[in-house]
């Protein structure tokens, strides 16, 4: 369930997809990504203008739509990417209070509300905005709540019924009671617990293992293998390699 309300999310999505193209605006279109080097600058753009109207297409369409194609994105010269992501970003918005944000759609997950999309293509574009940051020294940002959202959904898409359908490898993060903590430097975190059944996840006071700590924006962008273990922005205490187990086979 989304930590946020659908009217924060749609303003997230807003802020972090004018984020996103300030940072992308920045760079050589055919510069690499590093943190996703299969990938050019303009087609990381492709990515995140066809998500937004891809899941618009799910909403208005009431069904599953082919997947696309970022290397096929036509976002159009540099200078126009901004009006571009804009347009996708708000038709999505549109389209969620076209559908109603608690009606029930198709998801990759099995049925959820229609806010489910607004919330998973503003935590992408958060993820991504990083990435063009990266790739071209444009800035980046996030809001607190938003990053704390980020980390909860994927918390949630990791025990979700199906997920390990979905992705095999996530069987590898079974266990035997091992806990592994994410603390923010504020507030209350998360502890993620491996047991033979499955993985399952509580927020509240971190009693771990291994405990990931730092700002909650660097604490995502590790969940996230955006940032390394060994980077000065976060702290590990415990058994890292606990932590570095879960990383490498906890991607969806």
């Amino acid at each position: 369930m989304a930590t946020l309300d659908t009217a924060r999310m749609a303003e997230g999505l807003r802020e972090q997809t004018a984020g996103f193209a300030r940072a992308a605006a920045a760079g050589e279109p055919d510069a690499r990504v590093p943190t996703c080097p299969e990938w050019s600058l303009r087609t990381l753009v492709g990515h995140i203008g066809l998500g937004h109207r891809y899941a618009t297409g799910v909403l208005r369409k009431g069904d599953p739509q082919p997947a696309p194609d970022p290397w096929q994105a036509a976002p159009g010269s540099p200078d126009r990417w901004a009006e571009w992501l804009r347009d996708g970003a708000e038709e999505l918005i549109g389209a969620v209070q076209e559908a109603g944000a608690d009606t029930e759609v198709w998801t990759f997950l099995g049925p959820r509300p229609a806010a489910f999309w607004l919330r998973r293509m503003l935590n992408d574009t958060a993820v991504h905005h990083y990435d063009a940051a990266v790739t071209t020294g444009g800035g980046f940002g996030i809001a607190d709540d938003l990053a704390a959202d980020v980390i909860v959904e994927g918390l949630e898409m990791l025990v979700s019924p199906g997920a390990e359908a979905l992705k095999p490898q996530l069987v590898e993060l079974r266990g035997n009671g091992e806990r592994l903590g994410l603390q923010p430097r504020q507030g209350d975190g998360w502890v993620i617990i491996r047991s033979p059944e499955g993985m399952w996840w509580e927020h509240g006071p971190v009693e771990a293992d291994v405990v990931l700590s730092g700002a909650v924006a660097y604490v995502m962008l590790v969940c996230n293998r955006r940032l390394p273990l060994d980077d000065d922005r976060v702290t590990v205490t415990g058994d890292r390699a606990l932590l570095e187990h879960w990383l490498a086979h906890m991607a969806i």
